[in-house]
């Protein structure tokens, strides 16, 4: 392995019982958008078959709810996920709670405080000096800075660091409204808790070998996440995907660039399913096969788009289905506000992966 590194080691996911677009259609969304005749075309295009909400719509309607009843809320619906998903990638990596030096959270969709970060050190028992990091409301593509950020840490220190993303858009449903933005978030967003180890890189897992950003800030009004008093609520322009396939390609070509790299080199692409035509976009961008994009489209499809923690989803997914074989490289690609795409690529080892669905 690469000498002052960081490797994944392992990677699970958590979350909730699922419920299949039909029945979220039929149980809640039909009589929520009701005289919106265009909606259901939205929702059943959104390529999702189905989700898994921790906060069910056909039990409890937070649409009527405060922010504030949604965030109480938050905590005790969170941490069932959070704890699990950051207990199995434990398992996986052969860790003990103690060993783990960093603990990073990632979350746009709720806040407490003391939050997540402090419940999941206490029940796992993490060592009282163990460091924290909440990085909350950056989006879609939080998980891969974070990824960045806790690799440096791993680096510099040569302890382990436990980066944990938990997402809730369940809490998030908006008042009825004619708006396509209420509509097309309300038809993809989903819940769920992923985590990855990160560990120097002396053995097996999968090699960080270097990440790229980007931030078009003439966009920055092309995705917002705003705080309302009825709950966050998504807007999303319709030129998002013209934006990113015209962003992807060299931004993509940057990170292998810098080490004598072109796409062609890239065994897999790990893309954060922001919706269909988002995949289709990159795909365009990148000039890929389909089947490059089909484990990203898969994940949307059963999973939804699940904010931050569907970029390591895909991973977990990639890894489970050996679409990269050790020493082959690996492009992980997520988008956010801002307007902001990150790229990470890795050179991949071999590694179990879990998952589990509460």
């Amino acid at each position: 392995m690469t000498p002052g590194a960081a490797a994944i080691t392992a990677v699970a996911s958590v979350l909730p019982p699922p419920r299949s677009q039909h029945e979220l259609w039929n149980g809640f969304f039909a009589a929520h958008f009701r005289g919106v005749r265009w909606a259901e075309l939205v929702y059943r295009s959104a390529g999702v078959n189905q989700r898994h909400p921790a906060v069910d719509p056909t039990i409890d309607d937070v649409s009527k709810w405060t922010t504030a009843a949604r965030l109480q809320r938050y905590l005790a619906e969170a941490m069932p996920l959070a704890k699990g998903a950051a207990a199995r990638a434990l398992a996986i990596a052969g860790l003990d709670a103690s060993d783990v030096g960093l603990l990073a959270v990632v979350s746009c969709t709720g806040y407490s405080t003391p939050g997540v970060d402090v419940a999941v050190a206490r029940d796992l028992g993490l060592r009282p000096n163990t460091e924290r990091l909440l990085i909350g409301h950056m989006g879609c593509h939080a998980a891969l800075p974070a990824l960045g950020l806790a690799a440096d840490y791993v680096v510099s220190r040569g302890r382990p660091a436990l980066l944990l993303c938990v997402e809730l858009p369940s809490l998030h449903i908006q008042p009825p409204s004619k708006d396509v933005s209420d509509v097309l978030a309300h038809a993809l967003f989903s819940d769920a808790a992923a985590a990855i180890i990160m560990e120097p890189a002396a053995g097996p897992g999968s090699v960080i070998v270097d990440i790229e950003a980007l931030t078009d800030v003439a966009s920055a009004g092309h995705i917002t996440w705003e705080i309302t008093d009825m709950g966050f609520r998504m807007t999303l322009s319709r030129t998002v995907p013209n934006i990113l396939a015209g962003h992807v390609g060299p931004t993509v070509d940057t990170l292998l660039g810098r080490h004598g790299l072109k796409r062609s080199d890239v065994a897999a692409w790990g893309v954060h399913p922001g919706g269909p035509r988002v995949l289709d976009a990159v795909g365009a961008g990148l000039d890929l096969p389909k089947a490059a994009l089909d484990v990203s489209r898969d994940v949307l499809a059963e999973y939804g788009n699940c904010s931050s923690a569907t970029v390591l989803i895909v991973l977990q997914e990639l890894q489970r289905r050996e679409r990269v074989r050790e020493g082959q490289l690996l492009v992980l690609l997520a988008f956010g506000p801002g307007l902001t795409l990150y790229a990470v690529l890795l050179r991949s080892g071999s590694q179990p992966t879990a998952t589990s669905v509460l």
